[in-house]
């Protein structure tokens, strides 16, 4: 189940039928998850990746990543973790890229170490490092997610600079897990969900009002009209000023 294995510049795509976990030990894997918001990801030092069943998914390292893989077949879920096993599979659902607790990365470090070359270890290391995840993971046993709380927060405070560790204390959750949850509840990650609030208004704006390009950008956060600009076309596939040109009824906003 458990095995080292390391990366280079050489691109591997594929998807297997069993939930494969890697964690980063050295270097840095460009991970490309389908379905996993923000497409390609970082996999550093101190990071895990989960990537679901049947998920098709890409990897490579321009300078070389070493990482633990875990392979895990839902049979074995069953078996050896019936104490965990609903909150395990909650966290195999979906694709997942975050940060490991200081615990986590220990545990990772003594099993790439020990535990891939004894498969007894290996097995109870693997059934270990799984119930840690799934307890610190696994949005289903976490208590409601204030996401209607969050995104009034955010549409007050669009034209200021907007931080992911200020809106995970308005949570009273670490940044990592406030990153897992936007995940599970929007697709998107805290800052792609707030570029997103931002553009949303922007593009409000620049169809009910009169107010010029510049003002707009400011107010939803933007210091350069350049930056503005592109972000919009990327988003809308047109410039601020087409978009202002606009009949409303076209938009649906």
């Amino acid at each position: 189940m458990l095995s080292l294995r390391d990366y280079t510049r050489d691109v591997i795509c594929h998807s297997h039928d069993h939930v494969q976990l890697l964690f980063g030990l050295q270097g840095t894997l460009d991970l490309e998850i389908s379905g996993h918001a923000g497409s390609l990801r970082r996999l550093p030092r101190q990071t895990l990746a989960v990537v679901p069943a049947a998920t098709q998914h890409a990897c490579d390292s321009r300078t070389g990543s070493r990482c633990l893989v875990l392979d895990v077949p839902e049979h074995w879920v069953r078996s050896r973790l019936a104490g965990r096993t609903d909150s395990s599979l909650r966290l195999f659902e979906r694709p997942l890229i975050q940060d490991m607790t200081v615990s986590q990365y220990q545990l990772v470090d003594w099993l790439a170490r020990h535990a891939t070359i004894d498969r007894t270890l290996g097995e109870h290391g693997a059934a270990l490092l799984i119930a840690s995840l799934a307890q610190d993971c696994a949005p289903a046993e976490a208590s409601a997610f204030p996401l209607a709380a969050l995104r009034a927060h955010i549409d007050r405070h669009l034209q200021h600079p907007l931080q992911v560790a200020d809106l995970a204390r308005l949570c009273g959750l670490s940044v990592a897990r406030l990153h897992a949850r936007f995940l599970a509840e929007t697709g998107h990650s805290p800052m792609a969900y707030v570029r997103e609030r931002r553009l949303a208004r922007a593009h409000a704006l620049l169809q009910s009002t009169d107010l010029p390009i510049g003002e707009v950008a400011a107010r939803v956060g933007y210091d350069s009209q350049s930056a503005f600009a592109a972000a919009v076309r990327q988003a809308y596939g047109k410039s601020p000023r087409q978009l202002k040109r606009e009949p409303l009824d076209k938009t649906g906003e």
